[in-house]
């Protein structure tokens, strides 16, 4: 086993995407000399964030691309709505505060943004949009970490920390075929959660979860996450609590990416394999809602649902990457869905004698809700009765798991309830102290940069 270029590191980054990033940068700029170990190749760097397309960010009136204002307390009574109050509200607030700053810090740091999209993503308010998406912000991160000189090196899978008297030591890794020993003097941990590690979601959520897709990178197989906690560190959140989404079943097993998400179900009645609805579909808007119908999807026979449309609602959704299937009447439809056709036309009709006249507003809460049929439908709720009809099938898409690593407002790890001397975490590796729960739409990112750049100074100062 050899040493990484025979010296000793300032500062070890194990990860590749956001948070691994920003902790860098934010070391590289004080001077200390950085590692950053990615374990994908260079074309597929950049963990999840290269699928994410924005940051949701606490202003207090226009800044950049966002519009308005979005205080703390709006932004925390959002967060506690998906959470269920399952959070920690100390470092979620910390995390709301922060993100102001990370804006204009991103933007100094090579990121542009763009305007928000229309539809049911409409979030001027609340979120800043990547111009070119998550990869053009990894690809700028990239740029400056290099620029700044900052070491990076790909296809490195790192497999064991050391950590001897509560200090990190150093750690294995194996890059380019080779087992290497690395060695530093502060350690930044962000790796992101267990995902890609089908036997693991398993052994949390039973069988089904082998039906799962996984919509982010095939990278994140929670390899340091085990490490750590098998050395006693400190863990938080649930195993079987994950950002997860419904997303195209006709998506690959890895990788899909932000383009298999459906966006249709606000304008569709959803059923399970026996064609039966299971829950509200206009619950609240989409952003808001999207992330629990993973967890519904899942919780169904086989794993498995179907959003049902028809030709007036089929334009007011983000365009899907693979076409629905399309047929002239319900039990056509049904016949290409695979789903019984005298049970969908009698769940559609219910649906449709339930609703009620009103004022269809399809970017906002309208109140246009159905009367006298379980489970209701409370916003957006009309008839299907116009053909074509079109329909997709929904599978659970799991962006990233919530079991982590326990922080504290320094991004510091602990085990045995006392603070490691020099290992910091950022990211998904560390995102369920946060979020216990549900998922608001561009939160990750912020978690991730508000994290990131946080362990980034503290490792450096840690150095110095």
């Amino acid at each position: 086993m050899t040493r990484v270029d025979g010296i000793t590191w300032d500062v070890v980054v194990v990860g590749g995407g956001n948070a691994a990033l920003c902790a860098a940068i934010e070391a590289a700029e004080t001077g200390a000399r950085v590692l950053m170990l990615e374990a994908a190749p260079k074309t597929y760097r950049g963990g999840n964030s290269r699928h994410t397309r924005n940051f949701r960010c606490m202003h207090h009136g226009p800044l950049s691309v966002l519009t308005g204002s979005y205080e703390e307390d709006e932004y925390f009574d959002d967060l506690i709505r998906v959470t269920k109050g399952k959070t920690d509200e100390d470092l979620a607030r910390m995390t709301i505060r922060d993100s102001e700053a990370c804006l204009p810090w991103m933007e100094r740091h090579g990121v542009a943004f763009q305007p928000s999209l229309s539809g049911t993503l409409s979030l001027s308010r609340t979120n800043a949009f990547f111009l070119g998406g998550g990869k053009a912000l990894v690809n700028a991160y990239y740029n400056t970490a290099e620029d700044l000189g900052v070491t990076v090196r790909y296809e490195a899978e790192v497999t064991h920390v050391t950590v001897e008297g509560g200090r990190f030591q150093g750690l294995d890794a194996r890059i380019g075929g080779q087992d290497v020993r690395i060695e530093g003097r502060a350690l930044v941990l962000a790796s992101g959660g267990f995902q890609a590690d089908i036997d693991w979601l398993a052994d949390a959520w039973g069988p089904a979860a082998r039906n799962f897709l996984i919509r982010g990178t095939p990278y994140n197989r929670g390899v340091l996450l085990r490490d750590m906690l098998d050395q006693g560190a400190d863990s938080v959140g649930d195993p079987t609590q994950c950002h997860a989404v419904a997303i195209d079943g006709r998506s690959p097993k890895f990788d899909g990416g932000i383009v298999t998400r459906l966006d249709c179900v606000p304008f569709s009645v959803v059923v399970n394999r026996d064609g039966d609805r299971f829950y509200d579909e206009g619950e609240d808007v989409w952003p808001k809602r999207y992330a629990i119908w993973g967890r519904l999807v899942a919780a169904q026979p086989d794993q498995v649902a179907y959003s049902i449309i028809d030709s007036k609602s089929i334009n007011l959704f983000m365009p899907s990457v693979f076409p629905p299937e399309k047929a002239d009447t319900i039990e056509g439809l049904a016949q290409k869905l695979g789903l019984p056709g005298n049970k969908l036309r009698e769940t559609v009709d219910a649906f449709n004698a339930a609703c009620r006249a009103g004022t269809f507003h399809p970017t906002e809460l309208d109140g246009l809700a159905t009367e006298g049929i379980t489970p209701p439908k409370t916003n957006w709720a009309r008839p299907i009765t116009e053909p074509p009809f079109y329909g997709y099938s929904l599978r659970p898409g799991v962006t990233f798991t919530y079991l982590g690593l326990r922080v504290d407002r320094t991004a510091r790890v602990s085990a045995g309830g006392a603070r490691l001397h020099n290992i910091w975490a950022a990211g998904e590796i560390m995102a369920g102290s946060i979020l216990g729960e549900g998922y608001l739409a561009g939160f990750g990112m912020t978690i991730g940069t508000v994290f990131g750049r946080i362990a980034g100074q503290e490792a450096a100062a840690h150095v110095a």
